[in-house]
């Protein structure tokens, strides 16, 4: 057996391994970008129990872009697959939790975790593209929580002046050293209760059509 099929078979690595690279993050973070904030009366720090949504391939720095404080009250629903253990137990050394599951996989149990998470007054980040595109397409499940939560969206694009991107389906963002990060965060949109399925098909069009308004791509290199 191959030492990458043996690594393959590990299902959660112990929690010390993170503890260097969350910290090589951190000060790479802190070097070589400056991040700006676009967020009405602070509501990154006012904001409670509400359903974030932050696209996928903007979520490398999305651990240090947010203060501790904030981080703590932070939940990211996370895939239940071995990659997602590994991102989930990674995240952690922020300070932020996670829901395991997704649209695929997990799905009941990671709502259930979403649900319990809002009621205590988390904010509950989900990808909504995720975990396999297409590309800025909102699924309707955070809108449905939403709706059923009584709790609002609140939206979250994390901008790069300047990035490489990487060839995969969501074309994931690398931002180039020295380059200006801008923090968007928008909302809380309120969602109705007792949607009909058309009307959740609606909201979740209002919605996606909020969130592209301040997803900026820049030109990138391919990498």
């Amino acid at each position: 057996m191959s030492l990458k099929h043996r690594f393959r078979q590990i299902k959660k690595l112990p929690g010390w391994i993170y503890i260097l690279p969350a910290l090589l993050l951190k000060i790479y973070f802190k070097l070589f970008f400056r991040v700006t904030y676009d967020d009405p009366a602070e509501l990154r720090e006012t904001v409670k129990g509400a359903v974030g949504l932050a696209w996928h391939n903007r979520l490398l720095f999305f651990p240090v872009v947010f203060s501790r404080k904030l981080a703590r009250r932070t939940v990211a629903v996370i895939s239940a697959s071995r990659d997602g253990q590994y991102v989930a137990d990674f995240i952690a050394r922020f300070g932020i939790g996670s829901v395991r599951g997704s649209s695929s996989r997990g799905g009941a149990a990671a709502q259930l975790g979403a649900v319990r998470a809002l009621k205590s007054g988390k904010i509950v980040v989900f990808t909504p593209d995720g975990p396999r595109g297409p590309l800025y397409k909102l699924k309707r499940g955070p809108v449905q929580l939403a709706s059923l939560s009584g709790e609002p969206i609140v939206l979250i694009s994390i901008n790069a002046k300047r990035c490489w991107q990487i060839k995969s389906w969501d074309r994931f963002q690398l931002p180039c050293p020295g380059t200006r990060l801008t923090v968007i965060l928008r909302g809380p949109y309120h969602i109705p209760e007792n949607l009909s399925a058309q009307e959740l098909t609606l909201w979740t069009e209002k919605i996606e059509a909020e969130f592209l308004k301040i997803t900026c791509d820049p030109p990138a290199k391919t990498s």
